[in-house]
């Protein structure tokens, strides 16, 4: 096994960016390759299948103001970056390297095409994000989730290839379990799930929406939410005074089997769009605003033109109108229903593979 090709992997240290990596360093372990992980620190807290002992960190920097400072700053600590991932690709030798997004694949993608190593990157969004836009004409080969990303360029798009999202195995397994919409007078389940940026808008948002339900739904709610520790108390205590079932916690380390066993499922952050749709469940989806590139809205907005979800910009997502469409769901389940096998129809379960037919491609293996 020692002499196996070796993959390197490299990813920002947030479960979009993580969570497909992982997905295909399963398979191409499967396929017998051995795989490291390069990424920030942030990574150390996600558990899988990268051990700290398959894990390098590698200093990156992103680019958060066009001060010039600090623009010098995010540049001198790239280059640095650059450094380090130069003498760990001298010293693993990889037969590839793989970028998921995120600014810290930027030191080990440029590590590699100065020492002539083939470089991939892959792309979640509708949108290139940042990091894979500057590496996009300095990379191989382009992979990404959905058609149509980078037609306007017809130098990108010779060299990119659709494959979709690839899926770890916790959510391949949930994709097995077929929807249940909810019963007349039976749980309705409801899972708010925020990510690392949304959380607060879910925790300023959500409950005065639960506060806005019939009573009769109140006692039918089952309610899981994703809480900051900072809104924890003021949360709690507004569904401890309405007596609702519910769970709340900062993290939650088995999102894929909560999405596959909810009816109705709050987001805010289009990322995880892909593992919508693969399981196949109905989504309220609350795009993250003012990014550069609006790319949560375009992610959105596939499963909300393919009826599979309801898109609600920010400034639409009051207390009022969340609490008006949980009701009509909650009175019509047969459009769950519909919006769940219209989710699923958009979803795909060979991402993995198709990536890894690509990564041995350009690897020449």
């Amino acid at each position: 096994m020692d002499n196996a090709p070796l993959i390197l992997l490299a990813a920002g240290g947030t479960g979009g960016h993580l969570f497909p990596a992982e997905a295909l360093g399963v398979e191409l372990i499967r396929r017998g390759f051995r795989v490291r992980l390069v990424t920030d620190e942030r990574a150390l807290r996600y558990t899988g299948l990268f051990g700290r002992e398959s894990i390098d960190l590698v200093p990156s920097a992103t680019v958060r103001s066009r001060n010039p400072i600090s623009l010098a700053r995010t540049a001198l600590m790239l280059g640095y970056g650059t450094l380090i991932a130069a003498n760990l690709v001298r010293r693993l030798k990889p037969a590839a390297v793989v970028g998921f997004g995120g600014y810290p694949t930027l030191p080990p993608l440029m590590a590699a095409r100065l020492l002539g190593v083939p470089g991939i990157i892959h792309d979640a969004n509708a949108v290139l994000g940042r990091a894979n836009r500057f590496l996009s004409s300095r990379v191989r080969a382009i992979a990404t989730s959905l058609p149509g990303v980078l037609d306007r360029d017809p130098a990108l798009s010779a060299k990119t290839t659709t494959v979709g999202t690839p899926m770890r195995p916790a959510v391949l397994a949930a994709a097995a379990v077929k929807y249940s919409p909810p019963e007349v007078n039976g749980p309705l389940r409801l899972l708010v799930v925020g990510g690392s940026q949304g959380a607060r808008i879910m925790a300023d948002i959500v409950p005065g929406a639960i506060e806005r339900l019939e009573p009769a739904l109140w006692s039918r709610l089952v309610l899981t939410q994703q809480v900051r520790e900072e809104d924890m108390s003021r949360v709690r205590a507004v569904y401890d005074k309405l007596k609702i079932k519910v769970e709340l916690a900062p993290f939650f380390t088995d999102l894929p089997a909560r999405l596959a066993s909810n009816h109705l499922i709050s987001r805010s952050g289009a990322g995880t769009v892909a593992e919508l749709a693969a399981i196949g469940r109905p989504s309220i989806l609350v795009p993250l605003p003012g990014s550069i590139d609006q790319d949560q809205f375009a992610n959105a907005g596939v499963l909300s033109q393919a009826n599979g979800a309801l898109r609600i910009a920010q400034s639409d997502f009051t207390s009022e109108r969340l609490a008006a469409d949980i009701s009509a769901y909650a009175a019509e389940p047969a459009k769950l229903t519909a919006m769940a096998a219209s989710a699923r129809g958009v979803g795909r379960l060979d991402a993995a593979e198709r990536l890894a037919d690509l990564v041995a491609k350009v690897a020449g293996i």
